[in-house]
């Protein structure tokens, strides 16, 4: 099996914004289910996002799975496209499947 992380491009909007899939519904994540170096893929990979943004996500897993993915994809359903600006460092929250996006600017630390 090849490196799949090697072979994704991100996909950029007009303003330069970037491109990150998640599964906001409950039940299965998209990436946050996934293992390993695939994980990151599934959150940029530009012929996913395409393929979301033109088709929606019927058969987002078969197609996937064609690419080479090879992670659970019981979230493929619920994926939608957020965008981000270029830079900005983030992390995926996930709580009973349902992902969500948060920005280390979002964070808050007391001590």
């Amino acid at each position: 099996m090849y490196n799949i992380t090697m072979n994704y491009s991100k996909r950029y909007d007009d303003n330069g914004n970037v491109a990150i899939l998640i599964s906001p519904g409950f039940g299965a994540g998209w990436s946050t289910w996934t293992q390993g170096e695939q994980a990151e893929a599934m959150l940029f990979d530009s012929r996913l996002v395409d393929y979301v943004l033109q088709t929606g996500t019927e058969g987002l897993d078969v197609y996937a799975e064609s690419l080479g993915y090879t992670g659970y994809m019981g979230g493929a359903e619920d994926v939608v496209v957020q965008w981000l600006e270029p830079g900005t460092r983030f992390l995926i929250d996930e709580y009973d499947g349902s992902e969500s996006i948060r920005t280390f600017d979002d964070l808050c630390h007391v001590a």
